[in-house]
């Protein structure tokens, strides 16, 4: 049983930061990466950051040079640094885990960024 539990989420001014942290617990050996999706309101759910078993990033054009992907592999833990914010980045966002298999999700954490 897989199970992520993501952290971190809250209220920020714009240009400030926050970082959330994922815990992955269970059978997380076949993932092959693991990354952050997020969804605002009326919007559809969309890819973030994300990083491979390798170490590998990649980030969406829309937070490129403000948002950070890392892992820690003993604490089988992935953050995702956010600088910058912006009012647009609020939305819910949403640890993804990826096996071959299918995609796991955790429940999602708050992030509101007022102007």
């Amino acid at each position: 049983q897989v199970q992520l539990v993501e952290s971190g989420g809250g209220l920020v001014q714009a240009g400030g930061s926050l970082r959330l942290s994922c815990v992955a617990s269970g059978s997380i050996f076949s993932f092959t990466a693991m990354g952050w999706y997020r969804q605002a309101p009326g919007k559809q759910r969309e890819f973030v950051a994300a990083i491979t078993s390798g170490g590998s990033t990649n980030a969406a054009d829309s937070v490129k040079g403000r948002f950070t992907i890392s892992r820690d592999n003993a604490k089988n833990t992935v953050y995702l640094q956010m600088n910058s914010l912006k009012p647009e980045d609020t939305a819910v966002y949403y640890c993804n885990g990826r096996s071959i298999i299918r995609d796991y999700w955790g429940q999602g954490t708050q992030v509101t960024v007022s102007s």
